[in-house]
């Protein structure tokens, strides 16, 4: 039987594990937001409509930042129809879903329910059917005191406090050509940095994200990058990354690597953003936002045009299995392992929508698989990121060759001394593992979690990783 090899080092730094990594999405489309988040008269609600059982979910996944309120939502969505008097509230068609809204559900609600979560808010502007003066005026709304008209409305809307939001997304996905008002990169590119400085007027401590390629597989990948970057470099302090790995797409083998994918992705990206630093002679380095990614069963979607104007219409909720919830853990380990210039990661999305929380509409929320091996690694992934020396059996994909079937990152909270392990076994073999702690003599292994269910250590710092299986190995040192 093949064995794998683990070594941890404290001198193997990536970075600081920033708590923003672990970010989820709130998009108007399907029912993540009325009967997912939002629902009055549902038993749990409470007096604005926010179910109860869904925010005690989302506290229990660990989520930190929601994006919102897009998305392709975003790009034909006038932010003013959802504040003020629901009665005064028009009745809208949604484009990018052939969805009605209610706007029901808006800004300040969204707001106090991220409160009562204890996420930090992430807002998407619409610079498809709008722009500059929207964009600046929405940041005018929620950040500043008063004695402004956009500040001075919000507190007539009973807010007398700004909502401080601190990161802000510049459009979605500016380069699909799905996108309502989509662009070439040469015009969202100076249309992102024109945006970008009016709102810093309003709120010069507000952090931009770019918009980067809707996924790696458009055909301007890295050219938009680089193009957007050379416009907007001055104005931005993120780039975006999109991604969804459908189990259906590929051979099953690289689905189960789809980690190998989002590790190239981020590379490529980096490399390109730090070749237009050098090329502009910049000393900033722009940091990663992957505001989604997910796995999705995209090849069984329906398109908008495709299907009758609805009013909360059911959209891919998909059913995940355990394999989908292992590459799931196995992007989060992807996502740590680049935590030295990722640093904001937006699950898509947080409730019913390709989601680890679902619900009936009246009825009870659960937990799909998806959610354990992110809530586990939003609760033990503390202090610096560590690059584990891994050796072990390789697989082959019809995809990307042959890649290691074991795939592993840790962090360590120098604080507690707490030392936690992730790792999949991406093969379809058992793999006996051996971690190697000659720079943590005193550690042991006092704790490791499996999908479903919780087993002791066995034979000290060696366990089994069965086939196709996500795991933390919680270490803390002996007492004295």
């Amino acid at each position: 039987m093949a064995v794998a090899h683990l070594t941890l080092d404290p001198a193997f730094v990536v970075g600081p594990v920033d708590r923003r990594l672990f970010g989820s999405f709130v998009e108007h489309m399907g029912r993540c937001v009325y009967t997912g988040i939002f629902e009055p008269g549902h038993p749990s609600a409470d007096d604005d409509g926010l179910r109860q059982d869904v925010l005690e979910l989302v506290r229990e996944l660990g989520v930190s930042t929601v994006r919102y309120p897009g998305g392709n939502f975003v790009s034909n969505y006038r932010w003013e129809d959802g504040v003020g008097p629901r009665g005064d509230r028009p009745r809208r068609l949604d484009l990018a879903w052939r969805s009605l809204e209610s706007n029901a559900f808006g800004l300040n609600e969204f707001m106090r329910w991220s409160s009562l979560a204890g996420v930090e808010p992430m807002m998407a502007v619409n610079l498809g059917t709008r722009g500059i003066e929207a964009a600046a005026e929405l940041v005018e709304y929620c950040n500043l005191a008063d004695g402004t008209a956009a500040a001075d409305l919000r507190r007539k809307h009973g807010v007398a406090q700004p909502h401080d939001v601190r990161l802000w997304c510049l459009g979605n996905e500016m380069d699909g050509p799905w996108q309502i008002g989509s662009l070439t990169a040469d015009e969202y590119g100076r249309l992102a940095a024109r945006a970008g400085q009016a709102m810093r007027r309003v709120d010069p401590s507000i952090e931009l994200v770019a918009c980067g390629s809707s996924n790696s597989d458009m055909p301007t990948f890295a050219a938009w990058e680089a193009t957007v970057l050379e416009h907007a470099y001055d104005q931005v302090d993120y780039i975006s990354l999109h991604t969804y790995y459908d189990p259906e797409k590929h051979d099953e083998a690289s689905f189960r690597a789809s980690a190998v994918d989002l590790d190239g992705f981020i590379d490529d990206v980096v490399a390109t953003a730090d070749h237009v630093r050098a090329k502009l002679r910049r000393t900033k380095r722009i940091k990663l936002s992957l505001d989604e990614w997910n796995v999705w069963y995209q090849s069984r979607f329906t398109e908008p045009e495709d299907r009758p104007i609805e009013d909360t219409p059911a959209l891919i909720e998909d059913d995940y299995n355990d394999t989908d919830a292992m590459v799931v853990g196995n992007l989060l380990i992807s996502m740590l392992r680049h935590a030295d210039r990722l640093t904001v990661g937006c699950q898509a999305q947080l409730v019913n929508v390709i989601a680890p929380i679902r619900t009936e509409a009246g009825g009870r929320a659960w937990r799909q698989t998806i959610f354990h091996p992110f809530a586990h690694t939003a609760r033990l992934a503390r202090g610096t990121v560590l690059r584990p020396a891994l050796t072990g059996p390789a697989m082959t994909t019809g995809r990307f060759g042959d890649v290691p079937a074991v795939d592993a990152v840790a962090t360590h909270d120098e604080e507690s001394g707490a030392l936690t392990v992730f790792v999949v076994n991406r093969g379809t073999e058992p793999v006996p593992l051996t971690v190697d702690l000659r720079a943590f003599p005193r550690h042991r292994i006092r704790q490791h979690l499996t999908l479903g269910s919780e087993q002791p250590a066995a034979n000290g710092n060696e366990i089994v990783l069965p086939p196709v299986s996500w795991h933390a190995l919680c270490l803390h040192p002996e007492e004295s």
